[in-house]
Formats: C-alpha cells, structure tokens, sequence
C-alpha cells in the first residue's frame, strides 16, 4: 500500500527537520550566522516544488556558486555533487576557463568575442568549445572525481541536465535513483549505473542486482514525454526570470510605502496566477501525449544552470483558489 504525500506537507516536514537539526551549545556569532542562514533557506524552501537555482563551477565535483538555494542543501546535511569538471592536463581549457562558474565563462566568452585582443578572441573560442563539448554536464575527468569522492553507501543529490537526482555508491560503483516516469510500472527498477557520460547505464533492483526494463518501448516513452515536461518546466521558468525584474524608472516619485507595497504585491500575484495556468497547460497537453502517464511521483526539475547566478526569484504565497490548483498537482508519491 502507497503512503500519499503532498508537497505542500513535504515542504513543512523539511521545515520542521531544519528547526529541530538547529545547534544547542554554539556562540552568540555562531547563532546569528545559523539563524540568518536558515532564514535565507526558508525563503527559498518553496522553490523545491518547481526548481532551484544552482550554477557549477568546473573546478570540483562539489564547487558551486554560493546561494541560498545551495544553504537549503547544507542545513539539511546532504552532499550535492556534480560532474561537469574542465580536465586539469588540458591546459589551454584550464586557462580559458579558470576559476569562473558557468553564468561567469558565459559572460566571459562574450566579452572575448567583443574584444580587439586576438588572444583573448582565441580563449573566448576555447571556453566556447568546452561548453560545446561537455553539453552533457558530464566529462570523464568529472566521472572519475565523483568516483573517488563519493564515500561508499552515501546518499547524497546528484546535479546534471537541469535535474537533482538522488546517487549512491556500491561496491565502488555510482548508481542513480531512478525517477523518470516511463519507469512508473516497472517495480524491480530501483536504481541505474553511472558508468559513463553518455547516460546509457545498467538498470537494477533495490539490491543493485541487473533489472532490464521489461518494456523498453514503455520506458522509452516515457523518458521522451519527461523530457518534454521538463523542457516546459524549464521555459516557463526562463520566462518567469526575464520578467521578475521591476521597471523602477516607471515608479512615479514621491509614492508611499503602503502604495508601492500594494504594486509590488500585485505584480507577484500575477505571475503567480500567470505560472500556475502554464503549468495547469503544460500538465493538459502531458496527459494528452501519455495518459497513462497519470498520477506519477512527482521529480525535481530545477532551473539550469545556464538561467540561474546571482539574481534570486521571490514569489508571494499565491491566492487560495490557485493554491487548491496546485496542491492538487503537485502531490508526489513515496513507496
């Protein structure tokens, strides 16, 4: 028998867990550090319904830009990894793209390409080619690293393509939670390898033994379909980021407090309204692909790291009517 959680009761039982984990003999300047981090995670603990904002730096397997989003991670005591590493014996790629996260080599390659300087033209070329390579978020040098750092029975979130997935290590060997919902029938199908950056690994039970998916067509399907839901979920909060930033220059001086807090107010509440309804449509025309898609475990899809950096999405709790909406469609199921 199935135990039914919603995200709505998912959210406020890692609430709770972060209040209860909170330090008891610590300093006065230890207290207000953890007090000021839990606030900043609170804050952001909602995006984990839709998505969080992480972005990679290419010099290790747990280096990341820092953000709130990555505190949410840390207070919870849960590793987060990723494997998009720059080889440290291919100099010329070392060199391009140095210390600098995804969203900075961007700017950088763009600012090469803009200059009068033939080397730094030749280096904005090399970063470019980097990215063009490693468009899997994957290298081999990365594969290795998480192999060796990843301590052995560990449970910790693995970031690539836009999704966090929960990775383990067996017997020496990384293995992936499976989650894609072509898998929704396939009961014996607990975990996939991650052997390679290809993304072709073996399918296993809860036991890591070998598991074939017993309809590959199914299986199939179903990963093209999450493919497409993601790809959805990933526009929609593209389009979110463009269009959070505020126009001050069209707010008239002298305005109140109270009136600018009204305006404010009523801009969250429409691109509330305005994300719940793509959402309710990306839904529709999921289930119209695949009806028996229907009632799968709902899976995090955060926003890339090609999207995410420095700029932080804040949404106002929605209305009550839309609130009903998604908690009805945001439910995800733990076996």
């Amino acid at each position: 028998m199935m135990e039914i959680i919603t995200a709505e009761q998912l959210m406020e039982y890692l609430g709770d867990y972060m209040l209860d984990a909170k330090p008891k003999e610590i300093s006065e300047i230890q207290r207000l550090n953890y007090e000021q981090n839990m606030s900043d995670a609170m804050a952001v603990l909602h995006k984990l319904q839709t998505g969080l904002d992480v972005n990679v730096k290419f010099t290790g397997v747990r280096v990341f830009e820092y953000t709130p989003e990555c505190i949410v991670f840390d207070l919870l005591d849960i590793p987060l990894y990723h494997g998009w590493l720059v080889d440290p014996q291919i100099a010329d790629v070392v060199k391009a793209v140095g210390n600098c996260s995804y969203n900075q080599l961007v700017e950088k390659i763009i600012s090469c390409k803009q200059s009068d300087n033939s080397e730094l033209v030749s280096e904005g070329f090399v970063a470019e080619q980097f990215l063009n390579n490693t468009a899997t978020q994957l290298t081999y040098h990365g594969l290795c690293e998480l192999t060796s750092t990843v301590q052995e029975g560990e449970l910790c979130v693995f970031f690539r393509n836009n999704h966090f997935s929960t990775m383990t290590k067996y017997k020496g060997q990384l293995y992936l939670l499976v989650t894609d919902q072509g898998f929704l029938t396939e009961e014996k199908v607990v975990w996939e390898s991650l052997h390679n950056v290809d993304g072709d690994g073996n399918f296993c039970d809860s036991e890591f033994h070998l598991r074939p998916p017993s309809d590959p067509e199914t299986v199939y399907r179903g990963q093209q379909d999450q493919i497409d839901q993601d790809y959805l979920m990933a526009l929609s909060l593209q389009q979110e980021q463009q269009s959070q930033e505020i126009n001050w220059e069209q707010i008239p001086e002298g305005i109140s407090d109270l009136e600018l807090a009204k305006k404010l107010q009523e801009e969250e509440d429409r691109r509330a309204s305005q994300y719940y309804q793509e959402q309710e449509q990306a839904g529709a025309a999921a289930a119209v692909a695949s009806p028996q898609a229907q009632g799968q475990p709902a899976q995090a899809s955060p926003s890339s790291g090609r999207q995410s950096g420095n700029n932080e999405r804040k949404r106002k709790e929605p209305r009550e009517k839309d609130k009903e909406k998604e908690k009805e469609k945001s439910s995800c199921v733990i076996l």
